[in-house]
């Protein structure tokens, strides 16, 4: 594929607001993970990555429309970094309406529905929402994207990526063939997914859940960590002077399961073979890998079997997943901007909390750290019914 340039970039997670925090916690070790306290009593006992100031965060008055907590995160994530005034010269240099926006969510602002539901009103014989939710946007999943348009001023194509936790890398495919077919000249893509109940219990009766911090990778693993997550990148097309830049996009689907991945990591494989075919590189150029990771016992085996079967020893794979829990529709942009950070600064991260490296991992999975120049980097994120996308990012 012809390289885009990616000309601004950042995330919020539960390590804090913006690409310097991101970067310290990771060159730190330290973990954004704390016992959940999200919610009302009594509570799921595990552990969550929650940030921090969004239940105080206030919606421009020409906004409020979309008032939710998820919207509340995008608008959060939205001021770090310089994005909105990167965003704001985009649309200046092209036209608002040549920029798409392309976002990626899970669950999107559902948590406004649940509550709705909880809330209905009794003199309306049980079957109204109330008034201060009855707004149709924010039960709709298209509402992350509604709202990050009107929030940026942008005109072009606004477009809602929801394939569970590979959401918000596929924005990055999506907005390049918009980009390739001449729809647009530039795209604000990203992803946002909050904490809500349905999420929290809805992976708990899956079994999912570790009562621990989770450890991608351990021989002992038992489950994730859920967190909540918003992030967004601006791609233009390339100059040739470009710092950091989107190389090479892979997709595939397994249709295997509903919730669990191909055994042999066939789909996993192939996205990534796609991703390294459209960058015009071979296995053993990539220098960094952010795994998807997401310490279950059955996606770890089955993607550290799929890395080993694609790439040399020399590969430095990792999960960074136990610093900021499982993002699930926000996962892709977050490890994407985690991916362009170790580009940005030579800082490869290990895999936080594992100590025993399950035995079908091969060399290539890290729990230690490293420093060194690289070149290419790769980030993988899996999405329920082996929904895959893998994408590489390049130091020109």
């Amino acid at each position: 594929m012809t390289p885009l340039a990616i000309t601004a970039y950042t995330a919020t997670t539960a390590l804090g607001a913006g690409r310097l925090a991101q970067a310290e916690a990771l060159d730190q070790r330290r973990s954004g993970l704390r016992p959940n306290d999200f919610g009302p009593a009594p509570r799921l006992d595990c552990w969550i990555g929650r940030v921090e100031g969004v239940e105080e965060v206030q919606l421009p008055p020409q906004l409020a429309r979309w008032d939710c907590r998820n919207n509340r995160l995008a608008w959060l994530a939205l001021q770090q970094d310089g994005l909105l005034d990167a965003v704001g010269a985009a649309a200046a240099r092209y036209g608002a309406a040549r920029v798409a926006v392309v976002m990626g969510t899970s669950t999107s602002s559902i948590g406004a529905s649940e509550e709705a539901y909880t809330r209905l009103d009794r003199d309306a014989g049980g079957e109204r929402f109330p008034d201060d939710l009855q707004r149709p946007i924010v039960h709709t999943p298209h509402s992350i994207g509604d709202f990050v348009q009107h929030a940026t001023g942008l005109a072009g194509p606004c477009v809602t990526v929801a394939t569970a936790c590979s959401s918000s890398a596929k924005v990055f495919a999506q907005a390049a063939r918009l980009i390739q077919a001449g729809v647009v000249d530039a795209a604000l893509v990203g992803g946002v997914d909050t904490l809500c109940g349905s999420v929290l219990y809805g992976f708990n009766a899956l079994q999912l859940v570790s009562r621990d911090k989770c450890k991608p990778f351990d021989a002992s693993r038992d489950g994730l960590s859920l967190g909540e997550a918003g992030g967004f990148a601006l791609l233009e097309r390339a100059t040739g002077t470009d710092p950091l830049q989107l190389r090479g996009y892979g997709e595939s689907s397994d249709a295997h399961h509903m919730s669990a991945p191909h055994p042999q990591g066939l789909g996993a494989q192939l996205a990534m073979r796609d991703a390294l075919a459209r960058a015009g590189i071979e296995a053993a150029q990539l220098d960094y890998l952010n795994l998807h990771g997401t310490s279950t016992p059955a996606n770890d085996a089955v993607e550290a079997i799929a890395v080993a079967a694609l790439f040399p020893e020399a590969l430095h794979a990792a999960s960074t997943k136990a610093w900021t829990g499982h993002t699930l529709g926000a996962a892709g942009i977050v490890e994407s901007v985690f991916a362009l950070i170790a580009l940005d600064t030579g800082h490869l991260p290990g895999t936080l909390n594992a100590t025993i490296p399950d035995p079908v991992c091969g060399p290539q999975i890290r729990l230690a750290p490293e420093r060194r120049a690289l070149h290419y980097a790769m980030n993988n994120s899996f999405g329920f019914g082996g929904n895959n996308c893998a994408l590489v990012f390049a130091r020109p």
